[in-house]
């Protein structure tokens, strides 16, 4: 039977994870990759085949992920892998990457609720181990990892989804705090164009799964590139992405069923802004940077934890939003990109048409979408764009808008029938990215539990996105 699969893998192309069984002979399976992933999980007498390792984790211990183009054959007791030139090789077993129990929904209702809950668990497990002595530390990515980085120049992220949105956060963050230039760009568009590649760029790719599969396909492409090296930041340790690439940085959030990402997204940002503190340093960026970041990190968990405690004044504020078809998130800064994250979450979960625009932006075609009917999310956190943000929110009271304002307790506006705010703690700009995020996550949540939506699984929606 593996050779049979064997012949009729050479005239397929495409993605697939293909498992087959003779009816003759049901003791045996032979399975292929191409794209999608596959995961063997060896148990006590006994060998499964599934694409995520999620759904054996309670009858295996032991794990192997298949390699790009192998096949496999498997019986209760037998395990034999082929690369795709037929050649028989040896695949290392993995340990599980979570307990089982943590699929578990415990006193939550839904998935996404209790993700949106652990963040400060999943943040705390992100930065343990990483900061020693006030300073940043990536010995994981191995002794030479300073010399490698010291000789970035440019920096190109690629990503897909809430992992773009992410990236544009960083972006922010790497050129203001580490003196980096960085670009970043969409996975499908970056795959399907000439891009020039600057001198010594590196390439991070951010997936939640490391299999999605234009954000694979663009990091095969940078191998035919110029560039410095790669780098994965991934929740899954095992996954395509983190083996294919030089480098890799787990976000360790723990699984994440619910099909919209919430602590998955929030440790990337995380990740991310401790990179932008160590490559700031092996640049040449004052002590002070390292420090500032460090310390805004450090206090994270705890404002996460205190921003839970919001839960029902914001889902009292969703009550405003069961009869809504539209709504307009803005924001400025690297605020704006959270405005297109909680964009993006309100439409996943609750199927309302939601968009994001940069608020200077308005004047420039969103001012005709103004009236009662439309909703507008205004994220104005107490920084230096504040002052910029509250005219632009007078341009949308003056017309009529319906305005609901996440800023914090230093921040002064005028409340009226139609311009409601929802005073939160105040942060330090640095992590103001992370911990607003948190509150657009609840947002969405309880909106699509008024809508009575499928919370975990929005339709026409899947978790982990392996083909195009």
């Amino acid at each position: 039977l593996i050779e049979v699969l064997q012949r009729v893998v050479a005239q397929l192309s495409g993605t697939y994870g293909v498992v087959v069984m003779d009816s003759r002979d049901p003791a045996r399976l032979v399975a292929a990759r191409s794209g999608s992933p596959l995961v063997i999980g060896c148990g006590e007498g006994e060998n499964f085949i599934a694409s995520d390792e999620l759904a054996l984790l309670k009858v295996a211990r032991r794990f192997i992920y298949l390699a790009e183009g192998d096949l496999v054959e498997i019986t209760h007791n037998s395990l034999s892998i082929f690369d795709s030139q037929g050649n028989a090789v040896q695949r290392d077993e993995t340990a599980p990457q979570a307990q089982y129990h943590a699929g578990d929904k415990g006193r939550y209702r839904h998935y996404m609720q209790k993700e949106i809950h652990e963040q400060p668990i999943a943040l705390q497990q992100t930065l343990a181990d990483r900061i020693n002595n006030g300073k940043i530390d990536f010995s994981e990515l191995g002794s030479d990892v300073a010399d490698r980085l010291a000789n970035v120049q440019h920096i190109q992220i690629v990503a897909c989804g809430t992992s773009y949105h992410a990236g544009l956060v960083a972006r922010y963050w790497f050129e203001s705090l580490a003196g980096i230039p960085c670009d970043v760009e969409i996975s499908s568009e970056f795959r399907y164009r000439n891009p020039v590649v600057r001198a010594n760029s590196l390439l991070i790719t951010l997936s939640q799964s490391g299999e999605t599969a234009d954000t694979l396909a663009a990091l095969r492409l940078s191998k035919t590139l110029d560039y410095l090296a790669s780098l994965a930041i991934c929740n899954v340790a095992g996954s395509s992405l983190v083996r294919e690439s030089d480098m890799a940085l787990m976000t360790k959030a723990g699984i994440e069923i619910g099909v919209a990402s919430t602590k998955a997204f929030t440790t990337q940002l995380a990740v991310l802004l401790m990179l932008v503190a160590f490559m700031g340093k092996e640049k040449g960026r004052p002590e002070a940077v390292e420090h500032k970041i460090v310390h805004a990190l450090q206090t994270l968990p705890i404002k996460i934890t205190e921003i839970l405690t919001w839960d029902n004044s914001i889902a009292n504020l969703a009550n405003n939003f069961y009869d809504k078809k539209h709504a307009l998130f803005i924001g400025r800064g690297e605020l704006y990109p959270i405005a297109m994250e909680g964009a993006l979450k309100l439409k996943e979960i609750s199927y309302i048409h939601a968009e994001a625009y940069a608020a200077g932006e308005l004047k420039h075609g969103p001012l005709a979408l103004i009236d009662k009917n439309m909703p507008v999310i205004a994220i104005a956190p107490t920084n230096p764009l504040l002052e910029k943000l509250k005219s632009n929110i007078e341009e949308i009271r003056a017309r009529g808008g319906e305005l609901y304002i996440f800023t914090d307790k230093e921040a002064v506006f005028n409340e009226s029938e139609r311009v409601k705010t929802i005073q939160l703690p105040q942060v330090d700009d640095i992590i103001a990215p992370i911990f607003y995020t948190v509150a657009l996550q609840l947002l969405s949540y309880h909106v699509a539990l008024i809508k009575k939506t499928d919370v975990d699984q929005p339709r026409n929606l899947a978790k982990s996105v392996t083909v195009e």
